[in-house]
C-alpha cells in the first residue's frame, strides 16, 4: 500500500463521488477508472452519430418539446 497526498478540494470531490459512506478512496478511484473504460465500440459509434446529427442540425430543442407537450396537457 502507498500513501498519496491530495488537496482538500480533491478530497471533497472524492467524498461526493462515494456510493456509500464507508467506501474507500481507492474504491472511488477504481470506479472512475472503470467508468472511463466502459465505452464499447457501439457506444463510441452512437456518440459519433449523435455528434454528426447535432452538427447537421438534426435535433429538437428541449424548449420546443416542452411547448409541444404542454399543448397536450388535459
Amino acid at each position: 500500500m502507498t500513501t498519496i497526498q491530495i488537496s482538500q478540494d480533491l478530497q471533497q470531490e472524492l467524498n461526493k463521488m462515494k456510493l456509500f459512506s464507508r467506501e474507500t478512496y481507492e474504491e472511488v478511484i477504481w470506479n472512475v477508472i472503470e467508468d472511463t473504460k466502459e465505452l464499447s465500440e457501439q457506444t463510441k459509434k452512437d456518440i459519433a452519430k449523435a455528434r454528426k446529427e447535432i452538427k447537421e442540425g438534426n435535433f429538437i430543442k428541449l424548449s420546443n418539446l416542452k411547448k409541444k407537450y404542454r399543448s397536450l396537457d388535459v
